[in-house]
């Protein structure tokens, strides 16, 4: 007898009329949505009860067997408990925006008499000043860069800052007044520093009338080389708001637009402060294929400023469902009114057509790459002789130097490209130095072993960087660990080890399969191949540094901080140490014959057993 149909009537009787959450679940009691709502009993049968409703909504409600709901106090608490959510189920009918980096600020320091601006990215912290948040990385350099030409605000490192002796290169390229060795007064760094910071937050004008004011007080003085200096950056100053001049009355405000393509969504935002175009960036974010732009645009805006101040203003190129909800929540986060506007004109229009045109082309690109992509993978399929093209793809290598630091790294793939929140390393110890083999077979058991556990899931392909010998170990893990249905190939260099000569082994075949250097599969392979050894040599760079950090004689059991200075200081460092024998070290105070022999062991290169 089959299961009785989902039949929300009763369900809908009983909503309350109070803002919350709703969880749309499928036959499995999954997931597959989450939306919030000022009024539960509106919204929610608002799903079943419309006959306009768009495709994406028609499959949602097809596939709804139960819902449940969260009552909230207020709509902003509904808002925030929906993002959190959505993060952390991933429903597959939610628009989800892969975006939990923090964005990048400058920063103002003002540790001292002459503060620092720099790069910041992090939590923000109460006594120091913030500008921004900037779209991404580069646009906060070149804005430092700016600064430094313009005005010659230190950016140094306060450590740096408190011991230098002499100006640094800074000063002879005439990017710093060198207040480090006191050739700038303190007013006088403190107006260059005032510019700076009208310059942040979009008083231009201001800046330049000051400076022409300045200029003419200097060539009424006869101060002409004073004079020249501060004509030339006023002219700086010009050709850098020319660059970046975002239109009259602009002030602060982000320009968002949302375009969809063959079932893939696209939204570019561009942040405009002080009148400044900051710079733009484009998002993908996750969603179902029959999402509209107007349901992404409306679950960007929600998720995009839970973790960044909104501006007082965003312009859009779709009206976002629930905007009044929105609005209210953007203003309690930022501390400020904030409105959204679809309907402009003049500049305005003209900055929203901006925003449409380079989210169109991002998405072309992205699209273009995406089925270059997709095409490797179906000729991966051909080459191998698969029943199916594969959708996850893992490869690992082992780095190491002479056998020190060996670090084994695991790169995977997926359809659409590099899933490198799922990358990891694994750094290799217990085996003899060099044993590539060993070192293999200890990534993959401790690897594998996890996705046993269902940590992760596990791949169709996997590569090996190597020949027979590796995946012979492959096998042995596999075996034990009871691994089965993962096609396993060795990707051995040639002879030649040339790019395009590499020849393929796969467990299980006696032949080998030579690609041609063009092929689609073989560039595929080298990608993921390539991308393996660079995230292996990361690792093993990483934890060589931290080696040679390390004192030898942190690792002797029995020599603690207060012994290590004894030793150091009696034999004047590392060096002499090592030159000492056994009975020398045993007249050190607090050091026996038995724990000089182990120091002596130790700085040689010996083994010793405890």
């Amino acid at each position: 007898m089959g299961e009785a149909a989902f039949n929300p009537v009763e369900l809908l009787k009983q909503l309350p009329t109070r803002p919350g959450i709703y969880r749309m679940l499928d036959r499995q009691g999954e997931v597959i949505y989450v939306g919030k709502a000022s009024n539960l009993k509106r919204r929610v049968s608002s799903y079943f009860n419309r006959a306009d409703a768009s495709p994406k909504t028609r499959r949602l409600v097809e596939q709804i067997h139960g819902v449940e709901v969260t009552v909230t106090r207020t709509e902003d608490e509904a808002l925030l408990l929906e993002n959190n959510l959505i993060k952390e189920l991933k429903p597959r009918y939610n628009v989800l925006l892969r975006d939990d980096k923090s964005y990048p600020y400058i920063r103002l320091s003002e540790t001292n008499d002459f503060p620092r601006l720099s790069f910041y990215r992090g939590e923000r912290k109460a006594g120091e000043r913030y500008f921004g948040p900037f779209p991404n990385a580069g646009a906060v350099r070149e804005t430092l860069n700016q600064l430094q030409r313009l005005f010659r605000i230190r950016q140094c490192e306060d450590s740096f800052f408190r011991n230098r002796t002499r100006p640094c290169l800074q000063y002879q390229i005439k990017r710093c007044t060198a207040p480090c060795v006191g050739l700038i007064g303190k007013d006088e760094y403190q107006g260059d520093l005032c510019h700076a910071i009208m310059f942040l937050e979009g008083k231009n004008r201001e800046v330049i009338d000051e400076l022409i004011q300045r200029m003419d007080q200097a060539s009424g003085r006869l101060d002409y080389e004073q004079a020249a200096y501060y004509r030339d950056q006023i002219a700086s100053l010009r050709r850098i708001l020319d660059q970046n001049y975002a239109g009259p009355g602009s002030g602060d405000v982000d320009i968002i637009a949302s375009v969809v393509r063959d079932g893939v969504g696209c939204v570019e935002i561009f942040c405009v402060r002080g009148g400044r175009n900051l710079g733009n960036k484009a998002f993908f974010p996750r969603h179902p294929r029959e999402a509209e732009a107007n349901d992404i645009l409306t679950a960007f805006i929600s998720q995009y400023y839970i973790n960044r101040e909104a501006p007082p203003e965003l312009l859009v190129n779709e009206q976002p469902e629930d905007q009044d909800m929105i609005c209210q929540f953007l203003e309690h986060l930022s501390g400020h009114k904030v409105a959204i506007n679809s309907r402009v004109r003049g500049e305005r229009a003209r900055w929203l057509r901006l925003a449409i045109d380079n989210a169109e082309m991002d998405l072309k690109r992205y699209l273009s790459t995406r089925s270059n992509l997709n095409q490797q993978f179906l000729e991966l399929r051909e080459s191998l002789g698969l029943d199916e093209p594969p959708q996850r793809l893992e490869c690992f290598d082992i780095s190491h130097l002479a056998g020190e630091a060996t670090v084994a790294s695991c790169v995977v793939f997926e359809r659409f490209g590099p899933m490198k929140t799922d990358y990891r390393r694994f750094n290799i110890k217990g085996i003899t130095p060099g044993d590539d083999y060993a070192a293999m077979k200890q990534a993959l058991t401790r690897r594998y072993l996890r996705l046993k556990k269902g940590e992760a899931k596990l791949p169709d392909v996997l590569f090996i960087d190597g020949g027979k010998g590796q995946i012979a170990q492959v096998g042995e893990v596999f075996e034990e660990l009871q691994v089965s249905g993962i096609v396993v190939v060795g990707v051995a260099k040639g002879r030649e080890r040339k790019p395009g000569m590499e020849t393929l082994h796969v467990l299980g075949r006696v032949d080998e399969i030579a690609l041609p250097p063009d092929s689609a599969a073989l560039r595929l392979i080298q990608y993921i191949r390539d991308e393996a050894h660079r995230f292996a040599l990361a690792g093993h760079r990483g934890q060589r540094m931290k080696t040679r950090n390390r004192s030898p004689l942190e690792e002797i059991p029995g020599i603690g901080p207060g012994r290590r200075r004894v030793l150091l200081k009696q034999f004047g460092g590392i060096q002499g140490l090592a030159r000492a024998g056994v009975e020398e070290l045993a007249k050190t105070p607090g050091i026996n014959k038995e724990l000089a022999q182990r120091i002596y062991d130790t700085l040689h290169g010996e083994i010793t057993s405890t």
